[in-house]
């Protein structure tokens, strides 16, 4: 009688494990490091061969790979929903106004799919591709590494509704992205470790020319560089790049901090961050300690891959990561 209530208790606990808290947001337990260790055990060098050739022919591309990681975890979780393509019947996120004409990446992605299929056919998610290759994309760039959750199974739909209402604009104020961070189990100090992922990337004028022609908190010289090539009328030049990170675009380091100290933010939503507010601390500890930002970068990096993961029986397994199954 006892060893069967020891019994059930032990099975309600491990239900109650794998059906996570009443929000859905992060559930260690079910992603592990090792899941594809037996089933498919060069994944990681096959991704990582994958990255290292396209960042290598293309730096931006890193910053572009990772972007889309933090866009598709965004919208309902990590499911690789970001890399669906619109089809007649179906409206996907690539479309919505924080992708539309600016993600990128997708047929890197696609490409280093192509190639863990021939090695492990209809066993890795897109999802986990996308997270691996994020992590290696940083690593390519000079950032740190970490070992990268896997488990993650790709959804069968997408929402261009929830692209437009949940991925953080640049527009935001402080106390905005704080709440849109907070909405997916993210806290203020992930928020601005993730932040710092605009040490490298390029980001449209259509995204800064409000700042570098309206606002104040701003450094007179570099507003004025930026001028050049983002002209005050909407419509002309709005896809027009400058660096997030006016020292080093290409390298993963914590200059971007520094940036916002000498008020050298790019985006509106990148200055707040140092503005007089509840984060000027975090801001000047990164600007001191690359180290501090470098391990709170890769903690961050793991609990938003966290984020509502479809695992077990849920979602699927795509053959090609720009459509279902």
């Amino acid at each position: 009688m006892a060893s069967n209530q020891f019994i059930s208790i032990l099975v309600l606990v491990v239900t109650l494990l794998l059906q996570g808290d009443h929000n859905n947001n992060i559930v260690e337990a079910q992603l592990t490091t090792n899941f594809y260790s037996t089933s498919c055990p060069n994944l990681l060098s096959t991704v990582k061969s994958g990255v290292k050739s396209a960042v290598s022919s293309q730096p931006r591309m890193g910053a572009s790979i990772l972007r889309l990681f933090f866009h598709d975890c965004f919208v309902n979780g990590c499911d690789g929903s970001i890399l669906l393509d619109d089809t007649s019947s179906f409206t996907g996120e690539q479309n919505a106004g924080p992708n539309r004409n600016s993600a990128r990446g997708f047929t890197v992605i696609d490409n280093i799919k192509s190639a863990v299929e021939k090695a492990c056919p209809g066993v890795v998610s897109c999802a986990d591709i996308l997270a691996i290759a994020a992590r290696d994309s940083v690593v390519q760039l000079g950032g740190p590494n970490w070992n990268v959750k896997v488990g993650r199974r790709d959804a069968k739909t997408a929402s261009q509704a929830a692209a437009n209402s949940k991925i953080p604009a640049p527009t935001m104020s402080l106390s905005q992205l704080v709440s849109s961070f907070s909405a997916v189990g993210l806290s203020t100090r992930d928020m601005v470790a993730l932040s710092g992922a605009h040490t490298i990337g390029q980001s449209r004028c259509t995204n800064f020319r409000a700042r570098i022609y309206n606002e104040t908190n701003i450094n007179s010289g570099f507003a004025t560089l930026r001028q050049r090539s983002c002209p005050r009328a909407a419509g002309s030049g709005d896809g027009n790049l400058a660096p997030l990170d006016i020292n080093s675009a290409t390298s993963f380091d914590n200059s971007y901090f520094k940036n916002l100290m000498a008020q050298r933010g790019l985006l509106h939503s990148d200055q707040v961050l140092f503005n007089g507010g509840s984060t000027d601390s975090i801001v000047r500890g990164y600007s001191n300690s690359p180290s501090s930002f470098n391990s709170d970068f890769a903690a961050a990096m793991i609990k938003m891959g966290d984020i509502s993961p479809l695992t077990g029986s849920s979602g699927e397994i795509r053959k090609v990561c720009g459509r279902t199954n």
